[in-house]
Protein backbone atom coordinates (compact mmCIF):
# COMPACT_ATOMS: atom_id res chain seq x y z
CA UNK A 1 0.00 0.00 0.00
CA UNK A 2 1.00 3.45 -1.02
CA UNK A 3 -0.15 6.42 0.68
CA UNK A 4 0.54 10.08 -1.09
CA UNK A 5 1.93 12.07 2.03
CA UNK A 6 2.00 15.26 -0.29
CA UNK A 7 0.44 17.14 -2.84
CA UNK A 8 1.97 15.84 -5.44
CA UNK A 9 1.06 16.71 -9.34
CA UNK A 10 0.09 14.60 -12.33
CA UNK A 11 -0.85 11.30 -13.87
CA UNK A 12 -0.62 8.23 -11.85
CA UNK A 13 1.35 6.72 -14.25
CA UNK A 14 4.41 8.87 -13.92
CA UNK A 15 3.73 9.14 -10.29
CA UNK A 16 4.19 5.20 -9.58
CA UNK A 17 6.81 5.28 -12.42
CA UNK A 18 9.32 7.79 -10.59
CA UNK A 19 8.19 6.28 -6.86
CA UNK A 20 8.44 2.53 -7.58
CA UNK A 21 11.70 3.04 -9.67
CA UNK A 22 10.30 1.26 -12.77
CA UNK A 23 9.23 1.89 -16.39
CA UNK A 24 5.87 4.17 -17.34
CA UNK A 25 4.92 1.49 -19.61
CA UNK A 26 4.51 -1.20 -17.00
CA UNK A 27 2.53 0.82 -14.86
CA UNK A 28 0.47 1.58 -17.51
CA UNK A 29 0.30 -2.31 -18.35
CA UNK A 30 -0.60 -2.83 -14.43
CA UNK A 31 -3.36 -0.13 -14.90
CA UNK A 32 -4.82 -1.40 -18.06
CA UNK A 33 -4.96 -5.16 -16.28
CA UNK A 34 -6.99 -3.57 -13.20
CA UNK A 35 -4.17 -4.54 -10.90
CA UNK A 36 -3.77 -0.90 -9.50
CA UNK A 37 -6.18 -0.17 -6.80
CA UNK A 38 -7.01 3.56 -5.75
CA UNK A 39 -9.20 3.93 -2.50
CA UNK A 40 -10.88 1.00 -3.16
CA UNK A 41 -11.76 1.58 -6.66
CA UNK A 42 -9.87 0.78 -10.12
CA UNK A 43 -8.35 4.29 -12.37
CA UNK A 44 -7.01 4.65 -15.84
CA UNK A 45 -3.53 6.25 -16.56
CA UNK A 46 -4.43 9.37 -16.74
CA UNK A 47 -5.96 9.39 -13.32
CA UNK A 48 -4.31 12.26 -11.28
CA UNK A 49 -3.00 12.03 -8.11
CA UNK A 50 -4.10 13.31 -4.58
CA UNK A 51 -2.84 13.78 -1.20
CA UNK A 52 -4.16 10.81 1.03
CA UNK A 53 -5.13 8.88 -1.81
CA UNK A 54 -4.06 5.21 -1.03
CA UNK A 55 -2.65 2.92 -3.84
CA UNK A 56 -2.22 -0.61 -3.53
CA UNK A 57 -0.56 -1.96 -6.63
CA UNK A 58 -0.75 -5.66 -7.39
CA UNK A 59 2.32 -6.60 -8.92
CA UNK A 60 3.07 -10.47 -8.60
CA UNK A 61 6.39 -9.90 -10.25
CA UNK A 62 7.29 -7.04 -7.91
CA UNK A 63 8.93 -8.13 -5.00
CA UNK A 64 7.60 -8.15 -1.85
CA UNK A 65 9.27 -5.51 0.95
CA UNK A 66 9.75 -6.89 4.06
CA UNK A 67 10.61 -4.24 6.35
CA UNK A 68 12.54 -5.19 9.27
CA UNK A 69 13.09 -3.20 12.42
CA UNK A 70 16.64 -1.78 12.92
CA UNK A 71 18.27 -0.58 16.01
CA UNK A 72 19.30 2.76 14.67
CA UNK A 73 20.06 5.58 16.70
CA UNK A 74 17.07 8.30 16.75
CA UNK A 75 17.57 12.17 18.18
CA UNK A 76 13.51 12.25 19.49
CA UNK A 77 12.49 15.59 20.42
CA UNK A 78 9.07 15.12 21.86
CA UNK A 79 6.81 12.06 22.13
CA UNK A 80 3.23 10.76 23.34
CA UNK A 81 0.92 8.53 22.72
CA UNK A 82 -0.51 9.52 19.34
CA UNK A 83 2.73 11.78 17.68
CA UNK A 84 6.47 12.05 17.36
CA UNK A 85 8.53 14.56 16.45
CA UNK A 86 12.55 13.61 15.39
CA UNK A 87 15.35 15.75 14.53
CA UNK A 88 16.22 13.87 11.23
CA UNK A 89 20.09 13.23 10.84
CA UNK A 90 21.58 14.53 7.50
CA UNK A 91 21.76 11.57 4.89
CA UNK A 92 19.27 9.42 6.58
CA UNK A 93 16.70 8.28 4.27
CA UNK A 94 13.00 8.09 5.73
CA UNK A 95 11.40 5.44 3.87
CA UNK A 96 12.57 2.16 2.27
CA UNK A 97 12.24 2.08 -1.43
CA UNK A 98 13.78 -0.04 -4.44
CA UNK A 99 17.56 -0.50 -3.92
CA UNK A 100 17.09 1.06 -0.27
CA UNK A 101 15.18 -1.16 2.23
CA UNK A 102 17.14 -0.37 5.18
CA UNK A 103 19.07 1.70 7.51
CA UNK A 104 16.08 4.43 6.80
CA UNK A 105 14.05 6.52 9.54
CA UNK A 106 11.27 3.68 9.15
CA UNK A 107 13.18 0.70 9.78
CA UNK A 108 14.29 3.17 12.86
CA UNK A 109 10.75 3.93 14.16
CA UNK A 110 9.53 0.33 13.61
CA UNK A 111 12.15 -1.01 16.21
CA UNK A 112 11.73 1.78 19.10
CA UNK A 113 7.87 2.32 18.58
CA UNK A 114 4.46 1.10 18.59
CA UNK A 115 3.61 2.30 15.00
CA UNK A 116 0.06 1.36 14.10
CA UNK A 117 -0.50 1.76 10.08
CA UNK A 118 -1.98 0.84 6.79
CA UNK A 119 0.86 1.79 5.08
CA UNK A 120 3.49 -0.86 5.73
CA UNK A 121 5.99 0.69 3.65
CA UNK A 122 5.94 4.46 4.71
CA UNK A 123 4.34 3.81 8.28
CA UNK A 124 4.12 6.90 10.38
CA UNK A 125 5.38 9.26 8.16
CA UNK A 126 3.28 12.13 7.50
CA UNK A 127 5.84 14.51 5.50
CA UNK A 128 9.35 13.96 4.19
CA UNK A 129 12.47 15.57 4.30
CA UNK A 130 14.86 15.09 1.65
CA UNK A 131 17.79 12.43 2.39
CA UNK A 132 20.69 15.34 2.99
CA UNK A 133 18.02 17.72 4.54
CA UNK A 134 18.31 17.38 8.65
CA UNK A 135 15.75 18.30 11.07
CA UNK A 136 12.42 18.31 12.48
CA UNK A 137 10.03 15.65 11.38
CA UNK A 138 6.40 14.88 12.59
CA UNK A 139 5.58 11.29 12.59
CA UNK A 140 1.83 9.71 13.61
CA UNK A 141 1.77 6.74 15.87
CA UNK A 142 -2.00 5.96 14.21
CA UNK A 143 -3.48 6.35 11.04
CA UNK A 144 -6.19 8.65 12.90
CA UNK A 145 -3.40 10.87 13.77
CA UNK A 146 -1.79 10.41 10.05
CA UNK A 147 -4.96 12.15 8.82
CA UNK A 148 -5.52 14.50 11.09
CA UNK A 149 -1.92 15.73 10.85
CA UNK A 150 -1.73 15.11 7.04
CA UNK A 151 -5.00 17.59 6.81
CA UNK A 152 -3.64 20.27 8.81
CA UNK A 153 -0.08 20.53 6.37
CA UNK A 154 -2.76 20.35 3.26
CA UNK A 155 -4.64 23.30 5.30
CA UNK A 156 -1.55 25.10 6.10
CA UNK A 157 -2.03 24.70 9.85
CA UNK A 158 1.82 23.13 10.14
CA UNK A 159 4.64 26.29 10.22
CA UNK A 160 8.11 25.44 9.44
CA UNK A 161 11.05 27.08 9.33
CA UNK A 162 14.07 26.20 7.45
CA UNK A 163 17.56 27.32 7.81
CA UNK A 164 20.07 27.07 4.45
CA UNK A 165 23.03 28.54 3.45
CA UNK A 166 23.24 29.23 -0.04
CA UNK A 167 25.56 30.68 -2.87
CA UNK A 168 25.98 34.09 -3.78
CA UNK A 169 25.07 37.66 -1.73
CA UNK A 170 21.41 39.09 -2.01
CA UNK A 171 20.30 42.86 -2.74
CA UNK A 172 17.38 42.39 -0.57
CA UNK A 173 16.86 41.06 2.86
CA UNK A 174 13.90 39.64 2.21
CA UNK A 175 11.32 38.55 -0.01
CA UNK A 176 8.70 35.90 -1.73
CA UNK A 177 9.21 33.35 -4.53
CA UNK A 178 6.00 32.74 -5.47
CA UNK A 179 6.55 30.60 -9.04
CA UNK A 180 4.29 27.10 -9.79
CA UNK A 181 6.62 23.87 -9.13
CA UNK A 182 6.21 20.65 -11.44
CA UNK A 183 7.72 17.64 -12.34
CA UNK A 184 10.80 18.13 -15.09
CA UNK A 185 9.89 16.58 -18.45
CA UNK A 186 13.64 15.74 -18.83
CA UNK A 187 14.34 14.41 -15.67
CA UNK A 188 11.49 12.85 -13.78
CA UNK A 189 13.56 12.35 -10.43
CA UNK A 190 13.74 16.35 -10.66
CA UNK A 191 11.65 18.95 -9.89
CA UNK A 192 11.63 22.68 -12.00
CA UNK A 193 9.65 25.72 -11.89
CA UNK A 194 6.92 25.58 -14.89
CA UNK A 195 4.06 26.70 -15.75
CA UNK A 196 3.03 22.67 -17.05
CA UNK A 197 1.35 20.51 -15.32
CA UNK A 198 2.32 22.68 -11.88
CA UNK A 199 1.24 23.89 -8.71
CA UNK A 200 1.47 26.61 -6.68
CA UNK A 201 4.58 27.30 -4.74
CA UNK A 202 5.37 29.85 -2.45
CA UNK A 203 8.70 30.31 -0.38
CA UNK A 204 9.19 33.26 2.03
CA UNK A 205 12.84 34.39 3.05
CA UNK A 206 14.56 36.36 5.56
CA UNK A 207 18.70 37.12 5.10
CA UNK A 208 19.78 36.33 8.18
CA UNK A 209 23.52 36.89 7.59
CA UNK A 210 25.49 37.55 4.37
CA UNK A 211 29.13 36.68 4.00
CA UNK A 212 31.87 37.54 0.37
CA UNK A 213 29.92 34.52 -1.52
CA UNK A 214 27.05 32.99 0.11
CA UNK A 215 24.40 34.17 2.74
CA UNK A 216 22.34 32.49 5.38
CA UNK A 217 19.00 32.16 5.05
CA UNK A 218 15.77 31.41 7.53
CA UNK A 219 12.81 30.00 4.91
CA UNK A 220 9.77 30.02 5.85
CA UNK A 221 7.36 27.18 3.09
CA UNK A 222 3.40 28.60 2.69
CA UNK A 223 3.06 26.01 0.76
CA UNK A 224 4.58 22.00 0.57
CA UNK A 225 5.49 20.71 -2.63
CA UNK A 226 8.62 18.25 -3.49
CA UNK A 227 11.90 19.87 -3.35
CA UNK A 228 10.33 23.12 -3.08
CA UNK A 229 12.63 25.55 -1.05
CA UNK A 230 16.25 23.68 -3.16
CA UNK A 231 14.41 24.66 -6.50
CA UNK A 232 13.03 28.01 -5.33
CA UNK A 233 16.54 28.92 -4.62
CA UNK A 234 18.52 27.41 -7.10
CA UNK A 235 15.35 29.40 -9.72
CA UNK A 236 16.97 32.94 -8.12
CA UNK A 237 20.15 31.48 -8.92
CA UNK A 238 21.25 31.09 -4.71
CA UNK A 239 21.39 27.41 -5.04
CA UNK A 240 21.79 25.52 -1.21
CA UNK A 241 25.32 24.93 -0.65
CA UNK A 242 26.29 21.25 -1.32
CA UNK A 243 22.73 20.48 -3.52
CA UNK A 244 23.56 17.45 -5.35
CA UNK A 245 20.46 17.68 -7.69
CA UNK A 246 20.18 21.66 -8.01
CA UNK A 247 23.59 23.37 -6.84
CA UNK A 248 26.54 24.54 -8.61
CA UNK A 249 29.66 22.94 -7.00
CA UNK A 250 30.27 21.01 -3.61
CA UNK A 251 32.09 23.27 -0.35
CA UNK A 252 32.80 20.16 1.52
CA UNK A 253 31.92 16.34 1.57
CA UNK A 254 29.26 17.08 3.44
CA UNK A 255 25.03 17.10 2.54
CA UNK A 256 23.41 20.04 1.25
CA UNK A 257 23.04 23.14 3.62
CA UNK A 258 19.50 23.02 4.60
CA UNK A 259 17.95 21.92 8.09
CA UNK A 260 14.23 22.18 9.30
CA UNK A 261 14.74 24.13 12.65
CA UNK A 262 11.18 24.61 13.83
CA UNK A 263 8.09 23.37 13.71
CA UNK A 264 4.74 24.63 15.40
CA UNK A 265 1.42 23.29 15.38
CA UNK A 266 -1.79 22.65 17.58
CA UNK A 267 -1.62 18.84 18.97
CA UNK A 268 -4.36 16.99 16.53
CA UNK A 269 -5.79 15.04 20.05
CA UNK A 270 -4.86 17.19 22.62
CA UNK A 271 -5.29 20.75 20.65
CA UNK A 272 -2.29 22.43 22.95
CA UNK A 273 -0.56 24.43 20.82
CA UNK A 274 3.36 23.20 20.30
CA UNK A 275 6.63 24.56 19.27
CA UNK A 276 9.82 22.51 18.61
CA UNK A 277 13.52 24.43 17.74
CA UNK A 278 16.60 22.54 17.08
CA UNK A 279 20.04 23.56 16.07
CA UNK A 280 21.61 22.60 13.07
CA UNK A 281 24.01 19.65 12.77
CA UNK A 282 27.82 20.42 13.54
CA UNK A 283 29.22 20.37 10.19
CA UNK A 284 26.05 22.98 9.32
CA UNK A 285 27.32 25.30 12.23
CA UNK A 286 31.47 24.56 11.50
CA UNK A 287 30.54 26.01 8.17
CA UNK A 288 28.79 29.53 9.54
CA UNK A 289 31.98 29.46 11.78
CA UNK A 290 34.54 29.30 8.70
CA UNK A 291 32.60 31.94 6.56
CA UNK A 292 32.13 34.34 9.91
Amino acid sequence: MIRVEEDENGRIDVYLASKLNVSRSKIQKLLKNKLVIVNGKNVSSSYQVKIMDEIEVNDSSSEEIDIIPENIELDVVYEDEYLLVINKASGMVVHPAPGHYTNTLVNALLYRFNISSRDNIRPGIVHRLDKDTSGLMLVAKNDIVHEKLADMIKNKEVEKHYLAIVWGKFDHLSGTIDAPIGRDFNDRQKMTVTDKNSKEAITHFKVLEQFENNALLECILETGRTHQIRVHLAYINHPIVNDPVYGKKKANDFGQMLHSTSIKFVHPITKEELFFRVDPPVEFQNMLYSLR
